[in-house]
């Protein structure tokens, strides 16, 4: 009897056991479920994770031409713009009438995917580059203002500038010296030189074009243009001064320009030349020793300039001088000794203002 009832006792041990072991296996069963199922089903009803605030700080996002919205989610993750790629190709899936277009875009870190959108949809947040090149300019002082305002070192326009067959130029320019148009430009950050170049080129060659000047002439106009840049001061002197030159130019006399001397020389500085570098044979822009043009332009001409070199005004003038430089007053003349005359203005000016001689 005593041994039945102490096979009964062990027994209802048992059953006892067995019933914690089940209670315990539930009970963890329900940690586990808690830990890693719920979170998971979470996140699979709420969306792909995304941060809440409107960002800190500040990072420059650049889009690509030719990337899509994917590709441009995966950038914006990397730099931790978004919390996550699926956060901001959701909303592009949902909306595909949005076009993201290339360009830099100045945005924040730990953005919302929506707000990283409206930043880089909004113009005002677009990183651009601006620079003026004023009218006269030769290639080594546009070079210089382009790395100044662009922030592209003077060697790779140098080193763009030297090969010529990567842009679209007549047989007949040996330099991009009066092709890059003198404007004010707006570029993307990150632009190249190259790129740069080949878009003042498209400027002036619009220039041209409007101008109705056929391709066999552009180079021709563009160096009579540069001259007329380069020694014109006031704007109603312009044509007047391309009538001199033309003039010249139909009786065969020689322009006699100290603007093409001095460009020679690379002695831009001066507002007159020597007598040894006006005979100075050797200088390919030394229009006192060579007949007609110069073999090149001598600075990059605008559109007034564009303009007077195709339509001289009407006149007889053979001669002129700027007798102010400070003003830019410039005396037209007919004759030598009406000329003569001018020239002892200029002089008087020299003599009273030394500084400006040279």
């Amino acid at each position: 009897m005593a041994g039945r009832r102490a096979r009964e006792r062990r027994a209802r041990g048992r059953r006892r056991l067995i019933g914690w072991s089940i209670a315990l296996v539930v009970v963890v069963g329900a940690i586990i479920a808690a830990v890693v199922v719920v979170p998971r089903l979470v996140d699979r009803f709420s969306g792909p994770e995304d941060y809440a605030g409107p960002g800190t700080g500040e990072v420059i996002v650049q889009v690509q031409s030719g990337q899509n919205g994917y590709d441009v989610a995966a950038e914006l993750a990397e730099q931790d713009v978004i919390a996550s790629a699926e956060a901001f190709t959701d909303i592009l899936v949902a909306h595909p009438s949005i076009q993201l277009h290339p360009g830099a875009y100045r945005v924040q870190q730990q953005m919302s995917a929506q707000g990283a959108l409206d930043a880089i949809l909004d113009p005002a947040n677009k990183v651009e580059l601006r620079v003026t090149v004023p009218e006269g300019y030769t290639l080594p002082q546009v070079f210089e203002r382009l790395e100044r305002d662009l922030g592209i070192p003077q060697a790779e326009f140098v080193q763009a500038s030297g090969d010529l067959a990567q842009f679209d130029l007549p047989d007949d320019a040996t330099t991009l010296e009066g092709w890059l148009f003198p404007a004010t430009y707006t570029f993307d950050d990150g632009v190249t030189a190259p790129a740069v170049l080949q878009a003042m080129i498209a400027r002036q060659t619009q220039a041209l074009d409007a101008a109705g000047v056929a391709e066999a002439d552009r180079q021709r106009v563009l160096t009579f243009a540069s001259l007329v840049q380069r020694e014109a001061r006031l704007p109603d002197d312009f044509g007047r001064v391309a009538r001199v030159f033309q003039n010249r130019l139909d009786i065969n006399m020689p322009l006699q320009s100290d603007a093409t001397v001095a460009y020679g020389t690379g002695n831009l500085h001066v507002v007159t030349t020597t007598a040894e570098e006006r005979a100075d044979t050797e200088n390919p822009y030394n229009t006192y020793a060579r007949p007609g043009l110069p073999v090149g332009p001598i600075g990059a001409p605008g559109d007034t300039a564009l303009q007077a070199a195709l339509a001289p005004t009407e006149g007889d003038w053979l001669y002129f001088v700027t007798v102010n430089p400070e003003t830019g007053e410039t005396v037209f003349s007919e004759t030598y000794g009406e000329h003569l005359a001018a020239v002892e203005q200029f002089q008087q000016f020299l003599r009273d203002n030394p500084g400006w001689g040279g």
